[in-house]
Parts: C-alpha cells; sequence; structure tokens
C-alpha cells in the first residue's frame, strides 16, 4: 500500500520543499492550499523532477472551519491511510483581523484550522502514522496576558503581530503536546518543531520584524525542511511522541507555558467548543505528557 503525505502550506518554501521531497520518496501527497493556481506550479514542478509522482491539490483555506470540513473529506474519500500528515501552513496579519468564523485570524489559520483538520482525520491516521506540526522558538515570547482564551473571539482586543505570531505558535505547542497524551498507546506520534527562520524569493515584513526574536541565521527552504522531513522519515523518532525539535532536529525544552499542562486542557477544550467537534476523551493522566528520548 502506497504510502500517503497530508501537507498544508506547500505552495513556497519549507512545505513545497517537503512536498517534493516526500513524493522522492514515494508517498502519495495530499497538497492543501488556499491558492489552487500556486499549488498548481508545485505541483508541476515536482513532477518534472520526480517522474510518476502522485501529488493531488485539494482546495483549503484554513480561516474557513467549513473549507477545512471540505477538505478533510476530500481526503477521507481519496485516500487511503495517512502516514505522515504535516500541519505547516502559516500566517501573521499585520492588523487586528477576524476570520469568517469570528476568530483572531492569525490564531485561526495557524492553529484552528490546523485543529480541525487533524481531528477530522485522526481516525484515518496509519496503525504508526506520524503528526507533524510546524511551530516556531517565537512561542517563547508569547505572554501569558495573549493567552486569555476570550480575547481570540473578541474584535476589541489589544493586538500585536509578533503576540498573535507567537500565541499562535504556542497554540501548536500546546496542541502537539496535549495530543500526544491522547494518543499514547496508539502508536501513532505526534511532535512540532521550529524549523529556523526561512527564507523564500522574498523574506515577508512581517517575517522581517520577528527575525531578530529567533535567529540571527536565515536558512534557504532546503535547509529550513530537515526537521520536518526528520520527522516524517527518520526512523530514529519513530516512537518518540510529544516532544519538540530545533532546527538542528534535537530535542529542546519548550518555554514554561507550553508546559503548563492546565493550559494546554484549557486550549485543547476551548479549540474543541470553537470548531465545533465531540470531546475527545480526557487522558489517562495529566502529569506530563510522554516522552521516550531524553530532553538534549
Amino acid at each position: 500500500m502506497t504510502a500517503v503525505a497530508v501537507i498544508t502550506g506547500t505552495t513556497h518554501g519549507i512545505g513545497r520543499v517537503t512536498a517534493l521531497e516526500l513524493a522522492r520518496a514515494g508517498y502519495s501527497v495530499a497538497m492543501l492550499c488556499r491558492d489552487v493556481p500556486a499549488a498548481g506550479i508545485v505541483r508541476a514542478e515536482i513532477g518534472a523532477e520526480v517522474s510518476q509522482a502522485d501529488v493531488r491539490i485539494i482546495p483549503c483555506d484554513l480561516a474557513s472551519l467549513q473549507s477545512v470540513r471540505r477538505a478533510a473529506q476530500v481526503v477521507r474519500n481519496e485516500f487511503g491511510p495517512i502516514t505522515v500528515l504535516i500541519n505547516s501552513a502559516g500566517i501573521v496579519s499585520s492588523r487586528h483581523r477576524m476570520s469568517a468564523d469570528g476568530f483572531e485570524l492569525t490564531f485561526a489559520v495557524n492553529h484552528l484550522g490546523h485543529f480541525l483538520l487533524t481531528r477530522l482525520l485522526m481516525d484515518r491516521m496509519a496503525r504508526h502514522g506520524r503528526i507533524v506540526n510546524v511551530a516556531s522558538r517565537a512561542h517563547f515570547r508569547a505572554r501569558a496576558e495573549f493567552m486569555e482564551l476570550q480575547s481570540i473571539t473578541d474584535p476589541q482586543a489589544r493586538y500585536s503581530p509578533i503576540q498573535a505570531y507567537a500565541r499562535s505558535k504556542l497554540a501548536n505547542v500546546m496542541f502537539s503536546f496535549a495530543l500526544a497524551r491522547r494518543l499514547a498507546g496508539t502508536g501513532i506520534t505526534a511532535n512540532c518543531l521550529h524549523p529556523g527562520v526561512v527564507a523564500t524569493h522574498l523574506l515577508p515584513a512581517w517575517l522581517r520584524a520577528i527575525k531578530p526574536l529567533i535567529t540571527r541565521v536565515i536558512f534557504d527552504p532546503d535547509r529550513g525542511a530537515r526537521t520536518t522531513l526528520h520527522l516524517a522519515l527518520s526512523p530514529e523518532v519513530a516512537e518518540i511522541s510529544g516532544a519538540y525539535f530545533d532546527e538542528y532536529q534535537q530535542i529542546r525544552p519548550a518555554s514554561l507555558l507550553a508546559d503548563d499542562v492546565e493550559r494546554q486542557e484549557a486550549l485543547w477544550f476551548a479549540s474543541e467548543r470553537w470548531v465545533g467537534c465531540g470531546t475527545w476523551f480526557k487522558p489517562k493522566t495529566a502529569a506530563g505528557r510522554r516522552r521516550t528520548a531524553q530532553i538534549a
């Protein structure tokens, strides 16, 4: 049976490289993309490099819960068990905007869209499937007051682009840890990573703004995709779940906020309520996340 990879954010940067390398590794690749014409260009580029590549485009706007639901249904209809699910897409809004569903836009795209997508595809994960969430070291910059959940649905709440991005990346890490607890014993793993700051053909203005908060080094997309591909493909991490990896493929401690189990659970149940998913079972224990490797 052909291995299946479902990836968001494949029209540029590390997502494009990830899709290419998974196609090269023989995976059937489902690219979930908002910009379908741009995705078509990427698919053609992959086809030119990988003969017989099976790359399919599925329209998906992560800012719209309805669009995410439609995309998940297409994946369910067209693909078998999912070997790896990579939540890679991300934005930051320079001004305070709300999604069509009434959530702060950066948070809606970077966290809630991926949360819903993962929940809708969870029962289609392969027995030893892997879930990879592209987070960021910027999550260390998230301040506790910006994690007050009511502010996410308040169009009049204080807004800072840097804090909005940091909050969404913190949510990625917290989601990964809470998910790993729920998956304990299933054989499915969930991990997150900081890819480094990655340059595309133009480094966006918002990324220039947060660059000093993250690193002085900017990677090209091929270098930036290494940790994502490591978590997707390497046998070395097949049994590791609930870990945060850096841009050098090493497990590192996450922030104190990210490690707060009560906050993780509060975010989890709020996210379920916001996206309209039924409550999944609580983990048997909240005494920290499961790991099978020592933190470096």
